[in-house]
C-alpha cells in the first residue's frame, strides 16, 4: 500500500487576520503530529470572506508578490519544520488593478512549488468574486510534492468536470478544492439540503470519472453582512474526501472547528483506472465543440 494522510483544515474565521494566520498554524502543526503529510487550508483562509459585499478597503488584505509574501515564508517554515507539504489559499496581488484568488503549494522541505489562479469566477448575490478576482490565467496546474502529485482547483471551480478533467490529464493523483460556500438565511429551508448534495454530489463525480482522489475544504461559522447583520452566510463545513470510486471516506461536521485526516492509498488510482478505463475510451476526435459556449448552430 502506498498510503499517506492527507488533512483539511476547517474553522471559522474572524476579522482578524493575525489570529485566523495564528489558528492555521496551530491546526497545521497539530495535523502534522497526527501523521498528516500533506494539509490544505480553506480559501482565504485569513481573513472573514470579504466577497459578500463590492468594498475597495478589501484590497488591502492582498499578498503582493505572493512567492515572496510573508504569509508564503511562514508557510514554508511550517512545512519545513512538519515535514508536509501545505496547500495554501491566498488572495493574490499581481499589480495595481490586478488581483486573483490563488492557490499557492509548498513542499514538505519549505520549497515554494508554485501557485494555481482560480479560473471560474462568479457573481451572484453575496458571493462578488468578480469585482474583486480576475481570472486566472497561468492554466491548470498540477505539482510534484513530495507525498503525491497533486491539482488544486479553487471552490467555483468544482461545479466545472473540464477543469477536474485538465487537472487529472496532467498527471494529478489527489485534486484539492479550497472552498468557501454555504447558506443564504433566506434560502437554507428550500434549498438548503438540495444546495449541499449537488456540491458533494458533483465533486464525487469527478473523482469517479477520473480515477483520483477529491479532497474539499470548506469553512464553517456565520458571517454577517457587513451592511446588513441580518443577512449573511452560514458556511456548511462538511470538508470531505472522496476515493476513485466516488466513496466518502471522511467528512467533517457542518459546524464545529476540526481537522479531518483521512488515509489515501495512492495504489487505487491505477486500479480503478484498469477496472474502468474512461480516460482510455474517451472520443477526443469528437470533443471539438466543448470549446464554444454553447452550441446553438442548426
Amino acid at each position: 500500500m502506498n498510503t499517506i494522510k492527507i488533512a483539511l483544515i476547517q474553522h471559522a474565521c474572524s476579522k482578524d487576520v493575525a489570529d485566523n494566520t495564528a489558528k492555521v498554524a496551530r491546526l497545521i502543526a497539530a495535523a502534522a503530529r497526527k501523521g498528516a503529510r500533506i494539509i490544505a487550508t480553506q480559501e482565504l483562509f485569513k481573513s472573514h470572506y470579504f466577497c459578500q459585499q463590492e468594498d475597495y478597503e478589501m484590497f488591502a488584505l492582498a499578498e503582493p508578490v505572493i512567492e515572496k509574501s510573508a504569509a508564503v515564508k511562514a508557510l514554508s517554515v511550517l512545512a519545513r519544520k512538519h515535514k508536509v507539504v501545505i496547500v495554501a489559499s491566498l488572495f493574490e496581488k499581481r499589480a495595481e488593478g490586478v488581483y486573483h484568488n490563488t492557490a499557492a503549494v509548498i513542499d514538505a522541505d519549505g520549497k515554494y512549488l508554485g501557485k494555481y489562479r482560480k479560473m471560474h469566477i462568479p457573481d451572484d448575490p453575496q458571493f462578488q468574486e468578480k469585482f474583486y478576482f480576475a481570472p486566472g490565467d497561468l492554466g491548470y496546474k498540477v505539482f510534484k510534492t513530495k507525498y503525491a502529485d497533486i491539482g488544486v482547483l479553487v471552490c467555483w471551480d468544482q461545479w466545472y468536470p473540464e477543469a477536474a478533467r485538465l487537472t487529472a490529464l496532467m498527471g494529478a493523483q489527489i485534486i484539492f478544492y479550497p472552498t468557501a460556500i454555504g447558506w443564504l438565511p433566506e434560502d437554507k429551508q428550500e434549498y438548503g439540503e438540495r444546495q449541499h448534495a449537488s456540491w458533494e454530489t458533483i465533486q464525487r463525480s469527478h473523482a469517479i470519472a477520473n480515477g483520483c482522489f477529491v479532497a474539499a475544504v470548506n469553512r464553517v461559522g456565520f458571517e454577517p453582512h457587513p451592511e446588513c447583520p441580518d443577512k449573511g452566510i452560514e458556511f456548511w463545513g462538511q470538508s470531505f474526501v472522496a476515493d476513485p470510486y466516488g466513496t466518502v471516506m471522511g467528512r467533517a461536521s457542518r459546524d464545529t472547528q476540526e481537522v479531518l485526516i483521512v488515509p489515501v492509498d495512492l495504489d487505487t488510482i491505477p486500479v480503478k483506472r484498469v477496472q474502468w478505463p474512461f480516460l482510455r475510451d474517451r472520443r477526443t476526435d469528437s470533443y471539438a465543440d466543448i470549446t464554444k459556449r454553447f452550441n446553438d448552430e442548426e
